[in-house]
């Protein structure tokens, strides 16, 4: 956080803080799972799961096609299929594809969009969720997320510690 000690004004040193964390989360690695819409993509084009899967009532699938199904707890090596504990998709409230940063600083910040967490339980769930911990080591030959996931949990926590600002939206 050091990187961004030089930056006098609170508020701008809080929008500066997430731009660095949205490298993350606006990652394909991240995206993947934060779908707008019922199937989940993959890879770093975004190209839709394949085979073609649903999110389900619970994010975790359908029936007979439950996320569970092929993603264990753990990287499968010989199979080079992903997994992690609590495989599933984000909730919909917090699709993430094709949407800014400032939309997703602000997103992460309402209750009524993040699953109902509060930021301090935001910082938890970025600094030490397995899931999102996984996005560091996907495994195979796949393109981690920038930086790791201690690096990740300090920005967000220093973002909100600065008073969770969000950067302005771009105009066109």
């Amino acid at each position: 956080m050091a990187d961004f000690a030089p930056i006098a004004d609170r508020s701008a040193r809080s929008r500066a803080l997430f731009l660095e964390a949205s490298r993350v989360l606006l990652h394909p690695r991240c995206v993947n799972c934060h779908p707008d819409g019922d199937v989940p993509h993959q890879g770093m084009q975004l190209a839709f799961h394949d085979p073609p899967v649903q999110r389900g009532p619970k994010d975790q699938g359908v029936p007979g096609m439950e996320c569970g199904t092929c993603h264990q707890d753990r990287n499968q090596q010989l199979t080079r299929v992903p997994g992690a504990p609590n495989w599933h998709l984000a909730p919909i409230e917090m699709a993430w594809v094709g949407k800014s940063a400032a939309y997703v600083c602000n997103q992460m910040k309402d209750p009524k969009r993040n699953g109902g967490k509060s930021l301090a339980q935001i910082v938890e769930h970025n600094a030490h969720d397995e899931l999102v911990g996984w996005g560091w080591t996907p495994g195979a030959d796949r393109e981690p997320a920038p930086g790791t996931q201690q690096q990740f949990g300090a920005l967000i926590a220093a973002w909100v510690e600065t008073g969770a600002e969000c950067p302005e939206e771009e105009s066109p």
